[in-house]
């Protein structure tokens, strides 16, 4: 295979294709230019790191291959890349044998937000029928156990371009009859996009469970989120699912996660909440920009959510250039292997707290953050309550109160 060595970049937000620029490889190194036209529509993609104008551009190899953080917002990490690992396997190729450029060749239409890359090389997959959860489920298994699944062109299709770890599998789903239908770029009248999560191996149980119950509680900090639900299988297995938040209908947004904006690896990152604030400022003027991220890291703090990397937190932008935080998302109980905040409160990642909450605040003049702390934790002090509504196990509602009763000042 002698790899792709150029690609045109597009953005959709409705029915046209916009020429955003191109990618040009060219002795291991990637140059990007803006196009001409785009640059009069005055939509700057990535303010931090991209210059908006006729430069031709290269970025630095690290962290992202060579690639610009806004194109590699569109790549899959984690159980995306897995399931292109395995689909190339297919075909007799790894990633070893694939470029960057070919990586964002295989996303093509299919990535999260609304950037495009052409030639695309994945086929015009044609799915009929509706989803079986339990039959996905055991092929996303046999994937984790690396056996040959016959289901692999259909995972790639459902979920190749999503993020994270966990298994994902984007769909279209009606919520007036319940059904659930492979995902598309165009979805049928009464369809919406959204996205299902699986447990892996290591997850407990009612990890969908403990999931929708931290998406209740978030709502009732005020946090904002897009919608969510439990979906049952036929075999009684609870999914969690979520509504997109870059889809609009068939019509998507534009979407820029922290680590893609400021070039950060999040996997050794020494980024703070500081740095979101100052960022959700600098994108969006404005003061409730700030207080949103510091109602989120209260949050993240008192719920014990550790996962909370630079990736798990991003922005969306209109067709008109207007930018806006995201809905929260991946918010539930969590570890890391060092028991720290993958996030860092005020330079504190091992036992952030109140102390760490005011010092941000002081230092981006966010007004009332007590009041802003109280209300959070008062929502997670319903815990009990809205975990047994949601059918979370009485072994996980006892094991996180007494993990919330010690982050509690």
């Amino acid at each position: 295979m002698n790899g792709t060595k150029q690609i045109n970049v597009f953005i959709q937000f409705s029915v046209h294709e916009i020429l955003v620029g191109k990618m040009i490889l060219d002795n291991r190194l990637v140059h990007f230019k803006y196009e001409d036209e785009f640059l009069n529509l005055n939509m700057n993609l990535s303010p931090f790191k991209l210059k908006f104008n006729n430069e031709i551009q290269v970025a630095k190899p690290t962290p992202f291959h060579g690639i610009f953080g806004v194109f590699d917002d569109s790549l899959p990490d984690g159980w995306g890349m897995l399931l292109l690992n395995r689909s190339l396997e297919k075909h007799g190729l790894s990633l070893n044998d694939i470029n960057i450029l070919d990586q964002l060749a295989y996303v093509g239409d299919t990535g999260k937000g609304a950037l495009i890359y052409r030639p695309s090389f994945m086929e015009d997959q044609k799915f009929s029928g509706q989803i079986d959860i339990d039959k996905l489920k055991t092929a996303m298994d046999e994937v984790y156990d690396g056996a040959s699944s016959e289901l692999i062109d259909e995972l790639m299709f459902l979920g190749g371009s999503s993020g994270g770890a966990r298994p994902k599998a984007n769909v279209g789903y009606n919520p007036k009859t319940n059904e659930l239908i492979h995902g598309r770029n165009v979805l049928p009248e009464n369809f919406e996009h959204w996205i299902i999560k699986f447990p892996n191996s290591g997850d407990p149980r009612d990890i969908a469970n403990i999931e929708f119950a931290y998406s209740k509680m978030a709502r009732n900090a005020k946090i904002t989120m897009s919608e969510c639900k439990l979906l049952k299988s036929a075999k009684g297995r609870d999914v969690f699912a979520t509504k997109r938040f870059d889809r609009i209908g068939n019509d998507r947004i534009h979407m820029h996660s922290m680590a893609g904006l400021t070039h950060d690896n999040f996997r050794l990152s020494n980024i703070d909440y500081g740095h979101i604030i100052d960022a959700a400022y600098q994108l969006e003027k404005s003061a409730v920009a700030r207080e949103k991220i510091l109602r989120l890291a209260a949050f993240n703090v008192y719920s014990h959510n550790c996962d909370d990397h630079s990736k798990n937190f991003s922005w969306l932008m209109d067709e008109s250039g207007n930018w806006k935080f995201a809905p929260a998302y991946d918010l539930t109980y969590s570890s890391t292997g060092i028991d720290e905040h993958s996030t860092r409160v005020a330079g504190e990642g091992a036992n952030p707290g109140r102390k760490n909450l005011l010092e941000l605040a002081s230092e981006f003049s966010i007004s009332k953050p007590n009041e802003i702390i109280d209300q959070v934790q008062a929502s997670l002090a319903e815990w009990p309550s809205i975990a047994k509504e949601c059918g979370v196990s009485k072994k996980s509602v006892k094991r996180i109160q007494e993990k919330f009763k010690e982050l509690n000042d």
